[in-house]
C-alpha cells in the first residue's frame, strides 16, 4: 500500500487537505504538527471523543460499588446505636460519591490510553521527519495504487511544499 507524505507550512492548509481527503473517502490519515492546533485536530476527527463513555461507565460502577459495599458491610456487621436504621442511605452517599470520582477518573485514564493510542512509539517509521517537530506540518495518506496520482494532486492543490512517496 503506497504512502504519500505531504509537507505544509500552515495548519490551515493541512486542515483543508484533510477535509477534502476525508470527503473523497480516504480514511487512513495521520498528521504531524510541531504544536497542537485545534483546526487540524478537528479536521481529522470531527465526532465527539469516546473517552467520555469510559468516564460514564467508571462513574456508574463507582456509585453502585459505593452503595453496595457500604450496605453490605452495615447489614453483615450491624452496629445498632439508639435504634437508628442499620442501612441508612444518606451517610453512604459520601462514600458512593468518592468512589464515583475515583472510578470515573481511573476509567478516564484507561479510555485515554485505549482511544488515543498512548502506548509509547520508539520508532516513528519512515514517514516521520524531524522537521515535523520544529516548523513544518506533515500529512500522511495511505491509499491504493490506483489513487496515488489523485492524492498527490490533491495534496499539491492545497499548497503542499513537497509530496513524497514513501516505502512503508
Amino acid at each position: 500500500m503506497p504512502v504519500l507524505v505531504g509537507v505544509y507550512e500552515l495548519p490551515g492548509q493541512v486542515a483543508d487537505a484533510v477535509r477534502q481527503l476525508k470527503g473523497r473517502g480516504f480514511g487512513e490519515l495521520e498528521t504531524y504538527a510541531p504544536a497542537p492546533f485545534p483546526e487540524v485536530d478537528d479536521s481529522v476527527d470531527e465526532k465527539p471523543s469516546q473517552v467520555r463513555l469510559y468516564t460514564l461507565i467508571g462513574g456508574l460502577v463507582g456509585v453502585v460499588t459505593g452503595y453496595a459495599l457500604t450496605l453490605w458491610m452495615s447489614n453483615d456487621w450491624p452496629i445498632i446505636v439508639g435504634w437508628k436504621p442499620v442501612s441508612s442511605i444518606p451517610p453512604y452517599t459520601i462514600i458512593a460519591f468518592e468512589l464515583t470520582i475515583l472510578f470515573g477518573g481511573l476509567m478516564t485514564l484507561v479510555g485515554l490510553i485505549v482511544k488515543a493510542k498512548l502506548a509509547p512509539r520508539f520508532d516513528m517509521g519512515p514517514v516521520y521527519s524531524s522537521r515535523f517537530s520544529a516548523e513544518d506540518f506533515g500529512l500522511v495518506v495511505r491509499c491504493q495504487d490506483r489513487d496515488v496520482a489523485e492524492v498527490e494532486a490533491l495534496l499539491r492543490q492545497h499548497h503542499a511544499r513537497e509530496v513524497n512517496l514513501v516505502d512503508a
